[in-house]
C-alpha cells in the first residue's frame, strides 16, 4: 500500500519546479549622442546589455549623425538617390506623415539650420546673420525630398537630413519590443529623455515616472509624479540645451519656416501617447 502510495507521488516530485523569484535588473550605456538607461523585472537577467547595445548600434548605422558612414551621412553627403534599410525606412515614413499633420513644423530638412545654430555634430558658436539663414532656408522644405519605393532623393544637392526629433523616440519603441520579445511584463526603457513604460510591478502596483522641469533659476528638478501602467512619455524644453550670447538664450528647437530658434513662453513639455 505504501508502495503504490510513493508511486503515485512520485511523478509529483519529479515534475515540480519551484518558482523563481522576480528580482529588478537595471542595465545603462551610451548611444545617439546620450545615455540610456532600462529598469525591467524579471525571473533571470534575460534582456542584456550586449544584446541592447547590439540594436542601438543597428539604428545609429542607419540613422546617427554622430556615426561615420551611417546611411543618413551617406546621404546628406551625396545627391544620389539612396536606398534605405528597414529603419529608415519606418522613420522616413512617420516623419512626411507628422510633417503633414503639424503644416510643417515638423521637418527633418532642418539639418543644415541645426548645424549653423551650433546643435549639429559639428561644434559652432558662431551666430548666423540674416543672409545666411535666408540662403540655407532655401534648402529647407520636405517637398525637396522624393522618397519612394524604398528609395529617397534631394531635388537640391544643399538638401540635407537630421532625424534627431524622431530617433530616439524610435529607438525607445523598438527597445521595448525587443523586451516583450524576452517575455518582459514589467518595464521602464529610457533614451535621451523618451519613455516607455509597460507595468504593473510584480507586486501589481502602477509605475511612477518623475516628470522633469526646471525650477526658477532654470535648475532641472522633478515637478511631477505620473503613475501608469502603459505607454510613453516625452518631455522636451529649452532650459537644457541652449546656446546663451549675451543675455539672449537660443533654443535647440529650429523653426524651419524662419530659420531660427522658437520664441515662446513655454519652458517645457510634456506629451503622452501610445507609443514614443
Amino acid at each position: 500500500m505504501f508502495f503504490r502510495l510513493l508511486l503515485r507521488c512520485l511523478p509529483l516530485f519529479m515534475f515540480y519546479v519551484p518558482k523563481k523569484e522576480v528580482k529588478q535588473y537595471k542595465i545603462t550605456g551610451l548611444a545617439q549622442g546620450t545615455d540610456y538607461s532600462i529598469m525591467y523585472y524579471a525571473a533571470d537577467s534575460i534582456a542584456t546589455k550586449s544584446g541592447i547595445d547590439s540594436l542601438l548600434n543597428e539604428i545609429d548605422l542607419s540613422m546617427s549623425l554622430y556615426k561615420k558612414g551611417s546611411l543618413i551621412n551617406q546621404f546628406n553627403k551625396t545627391d544620389k538617390e539612396l536606398k534605405v534599410d528597414y529603419f529608415l525606412n519606418e522613420v522616413l515614413k512617420r516623419s512626411f506623415e507628422i510633417n503633414k499633420d503639424t503644416k510643417g513644423v515638423f521637418d527633418i530638412t532642418v539639418a543644415p539650420l541645426v548645424q549653423t545654430w551650433g546643435f549639429g555634430p559639428k561644434e559652432n558658436h558662431k551666430e548666423p546673420n540674416s543672409e545666411e539663414i535666408k540662403m540655407l532656408l532655401k534648402c529647407v522644405g520636405m517637398d525637396k525630398l522624393k522618397f519612394q519605393n524604398g528609395k529617397l532623393l534631394k531635388t537640391k544637392p544643399c538638401v540635407e537630413i537630421d532625424l534627431n526629433g524622431i530617433a530616439q523616440g524610435y529607438s525607445v519603441d523598438l527597445i521595448a519590443g525587443y523586451l516583450s520579445k524576452k517575455g518582459i511584463k514589467s518595464y521602464v526603457a529610457e533614451l535621451g529623455g523618451e519613455l516607455r513604460i509597460l507595468g504593473p510591478k510584480p507586486d501589481g502596483t502602477a509605475m511612477k515616472i518623475g516628470i522633469e522641469g526646471p525650477d526658477k533659476n532654470g535648475t532641472p528638478i522633478i515637478r511631477h509624479i505620473a503613475t501608469l501602467n502603459s505607454g510613453a512619455i516625452t518631455t522636451s524644453g529649452n532650459y537644457r540645451k541652449f546656446h546663451q550670447s549675451g543675455n539672449k538664450k537660443y533654443s535647440h528647437l529650429i523653426n524651419p519656416k524662419t530659420g531660427y530658434p522658437l520664441e515662446n513662453e513655454m519652458i517645457s513639455i510634456t506629451v503622452y501617447a501610445k507609443n514614443a
